[in-house]
């Protein structure tokens, strides 16, 4: 088992320093009323990409050899990691691959390709991965993966240390979950600074790989995944990040796809805020009354992206309306 320090995320942050932004995160009066607590949004979503991926993107690959990096690197993804991966390459001279589902969204596709990735649509997410290694051994690159890796967890921790900066005293700290990434690096972050904050994570209903693993004492596979959040569709849970998140986190507790529908709407109309499905996913547990809060807590709900093409963004709000 790899153990990973809160001095691993620092010297993250240290690598990350300067290529992305340091996302704000900002409190929204309407949230804390309609919950009876002081409720902020970290708002991953600004991030350069639409989303927290470069932060481990940029980690691992600053990790590599020279011989490494000139060879390439390669990733799979239904979107937001394709396009961190992609940034990452071009902010550090590298090619970049990315194998992704043939229904993947074709907006966040372009957008990593307009980053200077080679853009492979294959299959289902399982015969994605599949060709992935196929074309990693035959090409000689090196894996970036989204989730189950050490520098993937400590650049996305990165995400924890600035929401303590920012609100030192928070008591609650809300993350939604694909393979666990994101959750681990925060919950890694949050805890080793300040012990008595809860982490939670929020999973989908159909893609709830983490809170079944939990279940059954180990990581497992789903045999399929149903969310509107592709960016919470990973059909397994890292073995290191279901590790760190057995450890260190208090709950994780699932959303229906109309939960997060109706999210992505209030988080739009009363704070502006474009949220992707996957990047609503927190704040819906918290608006769903799906985590119990004591009144007067203080809040932080993860925005992790907001990369969503026009017409999607359409439908899921027109569905809110009827």
């Amino acid at each position: 088992m790899i153990r990973l320090t809160l001095e691993d995320i620092r010297a993250a942050r240290a690598a990350i320093g300067g290529l992305l932004h340091r996302t704000p995160c900002v409190p929204s009066a309407t949230f804390s009323k309609m919950t009876d607590c002081r409720v902020h949004l970290k708002l991953e979503n600004l991030q350069k990409t639409g989303s927290f991926k470069p932060r481990g993107a940029i980690t691992v690959m600053k990790s590599l050899s020279a011989g490494q990096r000139a060879a390439g690197v390669i990733t799979i993804s239904a979107g937001n990691h394709a396009q961190g991966v992609a940034f990452a390459a071009a902010a550090l001279g590298c090619r970049a691959t990315v194998v992704m589902p043939a229904n993947a969204s074709a907006a966040k596709a372009d957008a990593a390709r307009s980053y200077g990735a080679e853009v492979i649509l294959h299959g289902t997410i399982g015969e994605a991965f599949e060709k992935l290694h196929e074309i990693e051994k035959e090409r000689a690159l090196t894996f970036v993966h989204p989730f189950d890796a050490p520098g993937t967890v400590c650049g996305q921790g990165t995400v924890g240390i600035e929401i303590l900066e920012d609100i030192p005293d928070a008591d609650l700290v809300i993350v939604g979950i694909g393979g666990g990434g994101l959750i681990s690096g925060i919950a890694l972050a949050v805890k080793e600074t300040r012990p008595s904050a809860r982490v939670i994570g929020v999973e989908p209903v159909g893609a709830s790989s983490m809170r079944r693993s939990l279940d059954e004492g180990r990581p497992v596979r789903l045999d399929r995944t149903d969310t509107i959040a592709d960016g919470l569709a990973a059909p397994f849970a890292g073995v290191l990040n279901y590790e760190i998140v057995r450890q260190y986190c208090d709950d994780v507790v699932l959303v229906s796809d109309d939960e997060i529908r109706a999210a992505m709407r209030l988080i739009l109309e009363r704070c502006k805020t474009l949220a992707e499905p996957a990047g609503a996913a927190a704040t819906a547990a918290l608006l769903s009354g799906k985590i119990k809060i004591r009144p007067g807590e203080r809040v932080v709900s993860v925005i992790s992206g907001g990369n969503i093409a026009p017409d999607a963004l359409a439908a899921h709000l027109r569905v809110t309306s009827e």
